[in-house]
């Protein structure tokens, strides 16, 4: 891991999502006074959940200048919005849904696409907004991301290494629970963003922490995300970091 992450503590998942949501309204104020504008890429999965119910509800919705806000994902799995698997779908009944944002700064990975098509259809979405110089990459103003068990986040897993030199802002994978095509953004996006922040909480989530965290030789895709410019933050619940020495776990 790099040198530079910072790790921050919350006694349950009420407050982590707490810390959560008052780090996106916080990120979005400072972005849109400094650039007009708040980019944000959320991902899926339960823990985010709760942050994301919190954004619909006073103060946040009124706090937050939703029309200067652009929402994107980091991956998306390749089902209708319907099916309890996507994460867009998700994110549209629990907050997308009750907030003014306009429609057209809701950017959801087109998943019903042909995967390839869909890759390309969501980094055409991607330029369009960022208009990025050549062999640059989007920079988002924040990233939200979660810990698999296995070490993976976004949709990069571990059996996948020919991800670690790709130069393709979006990659197209196969498998795992569900096992469906998904589209994911790769890590040279990832790793272009202004701040990422790991969200993980449950004793479930404490082993691959500890791994993530303390073991350099494990070479998880987890460990790949290395912000070039940005800042990296681990948001933990109390149990989620048990295991973790540095903090006083067993």
């Amino acid at each position: 891991m790099p040198s530079g992450f910072k790790i921050i503590i919350k006694d349950n998942p009420a407050q982590l999502a707490k810390e959560a949501t008052d780090i996106f309204a916080m990120t979005a104020r400072d972005s849109i006074t400094r650039r007009g504008r708040f980019v944000v890429a959320i991902s899926g999965g339960s823990t985010p959940r709760r942050m994301n119910r919190m954004l619909a509800e006073e103060p946040y919705r009124s706090e937050i200048e939703w029309d200067k806000t652009h929402i994107f994902w980091v991956d998306e799995r390749c089902v209708p919005e319907n099916d309890p698997a996507s994460n867009f779908g998700t994110a549209k009944k629990d907050f997308l849904c009750k907030t003014p944002i306009p429609s057209t700064q809701v950017h959801p990975i087109p998943g019903l696409a042909l995967p390839e098509e869909g890759a390309t259809l969501y980094q055409a979405d991607l330029e369009a907004l960022f208009r990025p110089t050549e062999n640059d990459y989007p920079a988002f103003d924040l990233i939200l991301l979660g810990v698999g068990r296995d070490g993976h986040t976004a949709s990069l897993f571990p059996d996948q290494r020919s991800m670690e030199t790709s130069d393709r802002w979006m990659a197209v994978v196969k498998g795992k629970d569900p096992d469906v095509y998904r589209l994911t953004l790769t890590y040279p996006v990832l790793n272009r963003a202004k701040q990422i922040y790991f969200l993980v909480s449950g004793p479930e989530k404490a082993t691959i922490v500890k791994t993530i965290l303390e073991n350099r030789q494990a070479e998880l895709p987890v460990q790949k995300i290395q912000p070039s410019e940005g800042t990296l933050t681990w948001l933990l619940d109390k149990e989620a970091a048990s295991l973790l020495e540095k903090v006083g776990g067993p």
